[in-house]
């Protein structure tokens, strides 16, 4: 995370230490924007995310744990302002996927590297949309987030062996839409 230990962050961030906070922020916010990508069209983003930050500066008074505890509590407050938002707003998972297409349609043209490596996440984000909600969510919280099974499980509600099943199908799932679109993949997830 930080040349400082993770105890020191957290504290400096429970005593409204800014410079703590944003060791925080950078630790965290990329694979935060990455997860909701996941989950929600480009527009809805930034503005989630902002309200997952604004959550968790309400809470991190009460909070304790160390850094695996703190990315678990963290992205359940994600998982929750998404959960949220899709009441709110009724929006599906089929939609995300066709709104990504666009994006991924125009970075195809682009040349540059960074457009490319920005595809390619765009690219994981749109498979990811396409497999079932609960399998997608399971890779994306393990992957994206880098929680363990057992992290994952507390956050979803299931078992850790169930986690690990729906990882498992997910995975293999997107190995089978990879091959129909011509890609060809390694036999590591069948």
């Amino acid at each position: 995370m930080s040349a400082r230990p993770f105890a020191e962050t957290l504290a400096g961030v429970q005593d409204g230490e800014e410079s703590a906070a944003s060791e925080l922020w950078r630790a965290h916010h990329p694979a935060l924007l990455r997860f909701l990508r996941t989950r929600h069209a480009a527009p809805d983003v930034d503005d989630l995310a902002s309200e997952v930050w604004l959550r968790a500066s309400r809470s991190w008074q009460r909070f304790s744990g160390d850094e695996g505890d703190f990315r678990a509590w963290f992205f359940s407050i994600a998982r929750a302002v998404s959960i949220d938002s899709y009441r709110l707003h009724g929006r599906r998972r089929e939609q995300l996927a066709a709104d990504l297409e666009p994006r991924m349609t125009e970075r195809r043209a682009a040349a540059e590297v960074d457009a490319f490596e920005s595809f390619g996440t765009d690219r994981a984000i749109a498979l990811l949309a396409r497999l079932p909600r609960e399998q997608g969510e399971a890779i994306a919280l393990r992957v994206i987030a880098g929680l363990d099974a057992e992290r994952v499980a507390e956050i979803m509600g299931k078992r850790p062996g169930n986690v690990r099943v729906l990882q498992h199908r997910g995975l293999r799932r997107l190995a089978m839409l990879l091959e129909a679109e011509g890609v060809r993949t390694a036999d590591v997830t069948r």
